[in-house]
């Protein structure tokens, strides 16, 4: 049995294994998955001295807690959480010194939804088709943690970052998001699309990382009829028979029926990863250059 593992003491609401995702699958009907604050993992990453593309844990609301079987070095990055080490308080943002057999626990959210954990050498469970992220949609990847669960951690490779403070975005209390309309906002009435980007929206409980749902206006549409399914992609805006409308995040559907009025610029999504539920939306109106 390899001591460079970890076992989780608790696995959180939610806990999953996540990279920079399989991008290049949709044709397949693969999503892309991957984590949904891509520079909070990276700059966990960065301070452990990880290459970018290594496996992180992704919590949400309430952290992990981890048992090291082996000495490593942890980052905890994304939503702001209290981290302790043997019940002492440790930093966050920062690398930390975590002794074999020491209890690492990421606490709960102060603001935001997830954080993001990395460790020394990246958390090393089989890839699928070139990436370990847990896919919720389609169930490649590892299952979400469970209490319990064994994960085996990679050799470190280069010293972990040296440094006093680092970057950080605070999590939103106004979410915007940029929108270029189309394909199908010509299946929409002539208000629908001035009704999305003037009026205001917000996260839904009902959110998770297949798509940032919506409370608010209705759209409506034009066109009655179906469409029939075609491609999907990240940050597209779908309008469901509900008419509220529904952002698509990592691990959406790569084909779907519904009508798409709009697409979120790509730099505004890892926001969205940080939207508690209630927080205000507000979808600007970018026009195509």
């Amino acid at each position: 049995m390899t001591d460079r593992a970890l076992s989780v003491v608790r696995s959180g609401a939610l806990t999953t294994v996540q990279d920079e995702g399989r991008p290049g699958h949709a044709h397949l009907g693969v999503p892309r998955s991957g984590a949904l604050d891509p520079p909070a993992a990276a700059l966990a990453n960065r301070l452990v001295g990880n290459p970018a593309q290594a496996a992180v844990l992704e919590t949400t609301l309430d952290g992990c807690a981890l048992r090291p079987r082996s000495a490593v070095v942890v980052a905890v990055t994304g939503a702001p959480c209290p981290v302790t080490v043997d019940g002492r308080p440790a930093a966050w943002g920062a690398p930390v010194h975590v002794p074999a057999g020491a209890l690492l626990d990421v606490g709960s959210a102060r603001a935001g939804l997830r954080s993001y954990v990395a460790v020394s050498g990246g958390v090393a469970v089989e890839p699928v088709l070139g990436s370990r992220s847990t896919d919720l949609l389609s169930g490649l990847g590892p299952a979400p943690l469970t209490d319990g669960t064994v994960l085996p951690v990679g050799r470190p490779g280069v010293h972990h970052a040296r440094v006093d403070v680092v970057p950080h975005v605070a999590p939103p209390s106004e979410l915007v998001l940029r929108v270029t309309p189309g394909p199908r906002d010509d299946w929409f009435t002539a208000s629908a699309l001035r009704i999305l980007t003037t009026c205001p929206y917000r996260v839904s409980s009902a959110s998770n990382r297949i798509g940032l749902r919506t409370d608010g206006p209705s759209l409506e549409r034009a066109v009655s009829g179906e469409l029939p399914s075609e491609g999907l992609v990240l940050g597209a805006v779908q309008v469901p028979p509900d008419g509220r409308p529904v952002v698509f995040l990592a691990d959406h559907p790569t084909t779907g029926g519904y009508p798409v009025i709009a697409v979120v610029r790509g730099a505004d999504l890892p926001a969205a990863a940080q939207a508690v539920p209630g927080t205000p939306v507000r979808f600007m109106l970018v026009r195509r250059r």
